[in-house]
């Protein structure tokens, strides 16, 4: 759907303030936020789809059956490699329909969310008024880290409700938050021949709902400030695992498929800005930014080894697929 379209049914309610403006100066403020939808779906859609890969790992940490109302709690610390692939994309002129790259280039290579500290500008006219923006950076990270804990309780009949949570992690420009909870059941007590061979089949199904932010826009117009200086990714993913163990002594290796569908959503938020006097700014750019919600499915891989002391338990995870991310935690469990 075309901004000024969208513009049009939105203004209604606010017909005082528009019939102070032209027609073309309300074209040019949908041409803007147009770019500016343009530019976001390029600049976040990498960092969304690597958090799916964050929220996905090391929810089994062991396949075997436990007691029933054995209670874990552990912590863990999250590591996700940032590919180079998606650190930047081009932009190029004929893209836009309000801004063009400063100093005459035709087309320009810059930072996705996940990219390095390089800034540049766009420039555009508004009424006479030349609006230059600075296109946002990226979290300059080779590898984005997070801790979260975890508890889990053991139910009869071979059942573990799980859960985790993460406080906000501060990022460069932004943070990063998740939080989850799923069940799992060990299939592998009703085949009492891998049991006596020390092999586990378990299998589980979860949720997770991650929040990924950074600093966005600031663009100043003799209208005010658009107010869309911040740009959140919400994304919501139900996961499928199943997982295959061997204990040797204290050790127990596993292996692991995973499923997950995810469902993005994108907006704007923060403080609005002035022009929100003469139209709803963001409540715009989030219309625009409904358009490029989808539902994406990733298929992961994801090796782990855990080791046993007593009632301390140690654990490594390699998830692997579009992305690598790595897993370390320890938990300790209440009998």
């Amino acid at each position: 759907m075309k901004c000024k379209l969208i513009v049009g049914l939105l203004f209604l309610g606010f017909s005082n303030s528009i019939k102070a403006q032209t027609a073309t100066q309300l074209e040019q403020l949908g041409y803007l936020l147009e770019d500016a939808l343009l530019y976001s779906k390029q600049y976040l859609i990498p960092a969304t789809d690597g958090a799916v890969y964050q929220a996905s790992s090391a929810w089994i940490t062991s396949a075997k059956k436990k007691k029933a109302w054995e209670i874990s709690l552990g912590i863990h610390a999250n590591m996700f490699k940032v590919p180079n692939a998606d650190r930047s994309f081009m932009i190029h002129n004929s893209d836009f329909k309000f801004f063009t790259i400063e100093n005459g280039a035709s087309e320009l290579e810059v930072p996705t969310a996940l990219g390095n500290g390089d800034t540049y500008y766009l420039v555009g006219d508004l009424d006479g008024e030349q609006i230059r923006l600075k296109t946002p950076k990226g979290v300059n990270q080779e590898y984005i880290t997070y801790p979260y804990l975890d508890a889990s309780v053991a139910l009869p009949y071979g059942t573990e409700v799980i859960g985790r949570f993460s406080n906000k992690t501060n990022l460069k420009r932004g943070y990063y938050q998740v939080y989850g909870f799923g069940v799992k059941h060990n299939l592998s007590q009703y085949f009492p021949k891998l049991e006596a061979k020390k092999i586990n089949i378990a299998a589980m199904t979860f949720y997770s709902n991650e929040d990924i932010s950074f600093d966005f826009l600031d663009v100043n117009t003799s209208y005010g400030n658009l107010g869309i200086n911040n740009l959140n990714g919400l994304v919501d993913s139900y996961h499928y695992q199943l997982s295959v163990s061997k204990e040797i002594k204290n050790f127990e290796i596993l292996g692991s498929f995973i499923v997950n569908s995810s469902n993005f959503n994108y907006v704007v938020s923060g403080q609005k800005g002035e022009i929100e006097n003469l139209l709803p700014a963001q409540e715009i750019v989030n219309q625009l930014l409904n358009t490029i919600e989808k539902r994406k499915t990733n298929y992961i891989g994801e090796v782990g080894v855990n080791y046993s002391l007593k009632d301390f338990n140690f654990m490594t995870a390699f998830a692997f697929g579009k992305f690598i991310n790595l897993n370390f935690g320890t938990s300790y469990k209440f009998n």
